[in-house]
């Protein structure tokens, strides 16, 4: 029997919930809220779809019940609140950093050895402060953030080719932000040929841009951040792990000399499998990706000192 808890019953936390059942990731989906019958109305609603939609997964909701998640073999937080008018960044880390804590140590109580997927933003330092809270061994603390961005990496690689999604393959790497992830345009390819080949230099930047700003698109667009596919995401690294895929995934991670960068949860790609994090993939990168990838550090770092600065570490 197999079984993941998804705390956090919101729009990105639901649809993570909905496609680990549609998929028959696991026997038993538990999502938990703190607000009343939030998860339990949303898992009675999924479970209405089971007939129609041919899953046999069965989906639990629960309000603050961490005893219904014993058993987990992926616990995926996606608890947290966005920032508000007014909010400085040193208020929004210091809230989502008390809930992210809080649910995982509540979460762990019951499923010692469950691997954490942390979806909460700011996704890299909640990581960070949840590898170093928590005690875990490193590979079973891992941070969605890479896995979504290359999933939007290569959907505007597919809109300038106009070819197949399913064919391009891209990666980004950094930190999960719109200044600090990046994409290596370098590395992507449409059918083993490199995009490089198939898109001029204007297009490509282009493209690159797009992908750094394409969480704040969403937002632009929708009034508020995006959810399929950040759940989708949260999903697809789940199931990695589920079902000892061993898929290459950038995520965030913890370093230890790996890329010249130690004590930081940054995006590298990795080999998901049955323990977590099996392998992290040492790409050669160039001298320019180099030098990114340290500013990016940097940039991830100075938020991981605001975790120092409220006392949360």
């Amino acid at each position: 029997m197999s079984k993941v808890t998804v705390v956090g019953a919101g729009n990105v936390g639901a649809t993570c919930a909905n496609v680990l059942a549609y998929n028959e990731v696991a026997d038993e989906i538990v999502m938990l809220d703190v607000k009343d019958g939030i998860s339990e109305g949303k898992a009675m609603d999924m479970m209405q779809t089971a007939q129609l939609l041919g899953f046999d997964s069965t989906v639990v909701g629960c309000t603050g019940d961490y005893a219904k998640t014993a058993g987990s073999d992926v616990i995926i937080i996606t608890s947290g609140i966005p920032r508000k008018p007014g909010m400085t960044r040193e208020e929004l880390i210091g809230v989502n950093a008390g809930i992210v804590r809080n649910v995982a140590e509540s979460a762990l109580k019951y499923s010692p050895q469950a691997i954490l997927v942390v979806i909460s933003n700011p996704m890299d330092t909640m990581t960070y402060l949840a590898y170093k809270s928590l005690g875990l061994p490193k590979n079973r603390v891992i941070g969605m953030g890479g896995a979504l961005d290359s999933s939007r990496f290569k959907y505007y690689l597919t809109q300038a080719l106009h070819c197949n999604a399913n064919e391009v393959e891209g990666l980004v790497i950094g930190g999960h932000g719109d200044t600090t992830m990046i994409p290596l345009a370098r590395l992507a390819t449409y059918k083993g040929v490199p995009v490089s080949q198939l898109l001029n230099d204007t297009k490509l930047a282009e493209v690159i841009k797009a992908t750094m700003v394409g969480g704040a698109t969403l937002t632009g667009l929708l009034g508020t951040s995006a959810w399929y596919a950040p759940g989708a995401a949260g999903a697809y690294v789940a199931e990695a792990i589920i079902r000892n895929q061993r898929k290459q995934i950038p995520c965030s991670v913890a370093l230890d000399g790996e890329y010249g960068e130690s004590d930081i949860c940054i995006g590298v790609p990795v080999i998901l499998g049955k323990n977590g994090i099996e392998e992290i993939v040492k790409l050669d990168l160039n001298a320019e990706e180099k030098e990114l990838f340290a500013k990016s550090a940097a940039a991830v770092r100075a938020t991981n000192a605001v975790l120092k600065e409220i006392k949360a570490l």
